[in-house]
């Protein structure tokens, strides 16, 4: 089953986890296009957590990658969730962003 995209979206990230060591995590879950850590790795402001954002080559990975939800890494247990754009959003599921 897919979920018709090729993005995830990763919360409740440790503060001490890099990009490369999500890179390495997910990697094995699929062939990864573009990973992306908000706040980067080289950020001066103090990290309490974190959000990392992967994009996989093929949707496939995405339904994998779920699994990993509640699965501690580091010292958190990480929340995998499919991650559409907001340009594919509805009008009115936009206004309950607000």
């Amino acid at each position: 089953m897919s979920s018709g995209t090729h993005v995830i979206q990763v919360t409740n990230v440790s503060p001490s986890t890099t990009s490369e060591q999500m890179r390495t995590l997910f990697g094995f879950l699929g062939n990864i296009e573009e990973l992306k850590l908000f706040p980067p790795d080289d950020s001066p402001l103090p990290v309490t957590s974190r959000v990392c954002f992967v994009k996989f080559h093929e949707s496939e990975s995405v339904g994998v990658s779920q699994h990993l939800t509640n699965t501690v890494f580091v010292d958190r247990a990480l929340i995998v969730v499919p991650f559409h754009s907001m340009q594919h959003r509805p009008t009115n599921q936009l206004c309950m962003l607000d």
